[in-house]
């Protein structure tokens, strides 16, 4: 017990040192180009299907993996190369793997623009190490190709192994190439030269869209901007700018804004993570905690016979069970505690982070938690 407090009170002193710190930056305003977009302005996903080549014996089992057979075939009839039904059959080369090759093509990419592009093996490959990717097209959702990869990819990981034993560092079948993408298509949008734009909340809130909203006719004057909902404030362009959008959204997204957000408990059971957001309260509830240890034993006794005497050798098993339960101490939590105030209070009866996950559950089932409750 006196082992888990030590450990309760080291968490409980880091976040007290993380909350200190934290302190400044929620009194501080974020600019606006932190918390919105203009809509329409965002990333798009790209996709393709290609062969990395060159893996030392750890590409696909071409005998298992139709589909990389099938894409080795094609790539070698376009290379002009004519192979026979009987040289199919035979092809048992381990040094290629087929990939997914994903990528995220940024707003207002120009061709030429490289990007970056993540390459994951779907068949069994055991390692991409090592390997390069062949030249793939990358699509969008229309179908239509906006870039083209290829190059060597960067790994940083090791599998090395036999048949009795292996020894891996992190992922090897997942790798990166940095810049190994090049637009060929641009995204049709161009931003207005006049009227109006429609900034998107990244975090939906009323109050942060009106705050939002407030500021923004506080710099440029009554009536530039007006919040929709939640989540999106149109803004008028005023006429100061007219024709030059870039230098509006430049001086506008430099605006700060005082942010607000939901009072949330966010845990993970997993791995009894808990974050707290600075405005959880707790109504006046009395908690208390104790653990029940349930320990089973069966140690094997074993009776023999006397040296040349007469009987078996027999081996029974005798079962013992240990049962005890820690004291439960009793703490009230008054109305409005802060995040300081309930760790003290819960670190007072010894509960562990995995036990404030269950005391946080038992806390909202009783009414007495004002916020949400998630649970990963």
């Amino acid at each position: 017990m006196k082992q888990k407090q030590t450990t309760f009170r080291l968490h409980v002193a880091v976040m007290a040192i993380i909350f200190s710190l934290l302190a400044g930056s929620w009194s501080q305003a974020a600019r606006i180009k932190d918390i919105a977009d203009i809509q329409g302005v965002r990333e798009n996903q790209l996709i393709g299907y290609g062969l990395v080549i060159g893996l030392n014996g750890t590409g696909d089992d071409i005998k298992k993996s139709v589909f990389t057979k099938q894409a080795m075939i094609n790539m070698v009839k376009r290379l002009g190369m004519a192979l026979t039904p009987a040289t199919f059959d035979q092809m048992k080369t381990k040094n290629v793997a087929s990939v997914m090759v994903t990528a995220s093509l940024p707003p207002f990419a120009r061709p030429g623009t490289a990007i970056d592009v993540t390459v994951s093996s779907m068949g069994d490959a055991t390692s991409l190490a090592g390997g390069s990717l062949l030249m793939t097209t990358l699509k969008g959702p229309d179908g239509k190709v906006y870039a083209v990869a290829q190059g060597p990819l960067n790994v940083g990981a090791i599998s090395y192994g036999g048949k009795t034993a292996k020894v891996q560092k992190n992922h090897p079948t997942v790798g990166r190439i940095p810049g190994g993408a090049v637009i060929e298509r641009p995204i049709d949008y161009q931003l207005p030269a006049t009227g109006n734009l429609l900034y998107q909340l990244r975090q939906p809130d009323f109050t942060t869209a009106a705050r939002m909203t407030e500021a923004i006719n506080s710099r440029f004057g009554q009536d530039t901007a007006h919040s929709m909902d939640s989540s999106s404030v149109r803004v008028q362009m005023p006429p100061t700018y007219q024709g030059d959008v870039v230098a509006f959204v430049a001086d506008l997204e430099k605006i700060e804004v005082q942010t607000d957000a939901p009072a949330r408990i966010v845990v993970n059971e997993r791995t009894g993570t808990i974050v707290m957001g600075k405005d959880v309260r707790i109504s006046t509830v009395a908690v208390s905690h104790g653990n029940l240890n349930l320990v089973i034993t069966e140690p094997i006794e074993v009776t023999q016979p006397n040296p040349l005497g007469t009987g078996e050798t027999v081996a029974a098993p005798r079962t013992t069970i240990n049962m005890n339960e820690d004291q439960g101490n009793m703490v009230v939590l008054e109305m409005g505690v802060s995040i300081g105030d309930i760790a003290k209070a819960l670190n007072a009866i010894g509960a562990t982070p995995r036990d404030l996950i269950a005391i946080f559950q038992a806390i909202k089932a009783a009414g007495a938690l004002q916020g949400e409750l998630v649970i990963l």
